[in-house]
């Protein structure tokens, strides 16, 4: 039957099972602290105190688990959190309901198919599948620094420095919406510090044009001139691809960009080389609305992956990527003295201390400074042929 007695080692383990389901013995020393005996005979101490006049039990832990000096101090902690005004048993229930990683991740996918555009999210879903799965079931509020600092070091050795930065960069931008779940806690993400990585700043040196040039030739005109107007307007890969006819203005050298990395439009003047480029791709068209259209009809061009390793084998070219053609433009504008500003203005950068001078910009002045590092790149490479070349009938073909 119940008792009260002075715990002790000796006399817990003495306790027999009861002829009933279960018996509570109380603690004469720690008011509160009970141990129940099952009939089973698993016995299980609990800490039991009226809270806003409801008797509340909390489980402290199994006879195996604790000793009695150890229950003593977890049911001193309990009766410490009841008097600052703690409901242990309210909170254990929070924590039992509270988000897990999944869930989280679940959230910030809602967010990024909103605010982001599909390319983005699902980058986010690889890396999260890649990386953060495993952590799927967890409790948020389980998530520590020290897990992800061990993380992001195992990714950096396993996967390399960038893609271990990616990670820690999605990670911490799910965190900062965690709140939105109920999250109380700190963003676990907050003071570590992500690998030193290096900007890339390779782009085709004076002695490679020539022979990048004769490599171009012996492609077939579609990823010929495909690469050559990704080099000769700086434009980014997605938006040479999806080039359209409708947005160019070949009248006035002008390819208006519905949608740039920023997510805003973009206006690039065309130097003469390209007018004449597209001019030429016009004529012979077959009326498909793509500049550089793709193997099923009404397509775009999607990845010239075959065609680059193609060129960059024959130019005899190494770590050279399709992206180091939009750098060079950039770079031999800063070779002939073109202000920060005007680079930044032809290559569609969006910094936050000189977008305002981007936006009052005229177009004349960036078509000029495109045109001289245009004339330096074909120079360069012995094209005198498209160094010479201007648009059929003076450029007035109309807009097209």
């Amino acid at each position: 039957m119940p008792t009260s007695f002075l715990f002790s080692e000796a006399r817990i383990k003495a306790l027999k099972p009861p002829a009933v389901d279960r018996e509570y013995h109380k603690d004469t020393t720690l008011p509160g602290l009970q141990v129940c005996v099952f009939a089973s005979g698993v016995k299980v101490y609990y800490f039991v105190k009226r809270i806003d006049g409801k008797p509340t039990r909390v489980k402290l832990g199994s006879v195996e688990q604790l000793s009695v000096a150890a229950a003593r101090k977890a049911a001193a902690g309990q009766a410490g959190q009841i008097a600052d005004g703690k409901n242990p048993q309210v909170e254990r229930r929070q924590k039992r309901q509270e988000a897990t990683l999944g869930d989280l991740f679940a959230h910030w996918m809602l967010y990024a198919k909103a605010h982001k555009k599909p390319k983005s999210y699902l980058e986010d879903e690889r890396q999260y599948n890649a990386s953060l799965k495993p952590w799927q079931h967890r409790r948020l509020s389980t998530i520590k620094k020290a897990d992800v600092q061990s993380l992001h070091a195992k990714l950096g050795r396993e996967n390399g420095i960038y893609a271990a930065n990616r990670v820690l960069s999605l990670l911490r931008a799910m965190f900062n919406r965690a709140d939105d779940l109920g999250y109380r806690g700190s963003n676990p993400c907050h003071g570590v510090k992500p690998f030193r990585e290096q900007s890339r700043d390779r782009f085709l040196q004076s002695g490679e044009l020539a022979g990048f040039f004769q490599a171009l030739e012996a492609e077939p005109d579609l990823f010929r001139d495909f690469f050559l107007v990704s080099l000769l307007t700086g434009a980014r890969k997605t938006n040479c691809l999806t080039m359209r006819w409708i947005d160019l203005d070949l009248e006035r050298g002008l390819w208006r960009i519905p949608e740039t990395k920023g997510g805003l439009p973009l206006v690039l003047p065309l130097v003469a080389p390209v007018v004449a480029i597209l001019l030429h791709r016009r004529h012979a068209g077959n009326g498909n609305e793509w500049v550089f259209p793709g193997h099923r009809h009404g397509d775009h061009l999607k990845e010239p992956k075959t065609a680059w390793k193609r060129i960059i084998r024959r130019a005899g070219l190494i770590d050279c990527r399709p992206h180091d053609l939009r750098r060079s433009l950039g770079s031999y504008m800063a070779m002939g003295n073109v202000g920060l500003p005007l680079i930044g203005r032809m290559l569609g950068h969006r910094q936050p201390a000189t977008t305002a001078i981007y936006a009052r910009l005229a177009v004349d002045p960036v078509r000029a400074a495109a045109e001289q590092a245009a004339t330096a790149i074909l120079t360069a490479g012995g094209q005198q042929k498209l160094l010479a070349a201007q648009p059929e009938n003076g450029g007035t073909d109309g807009k097209t």
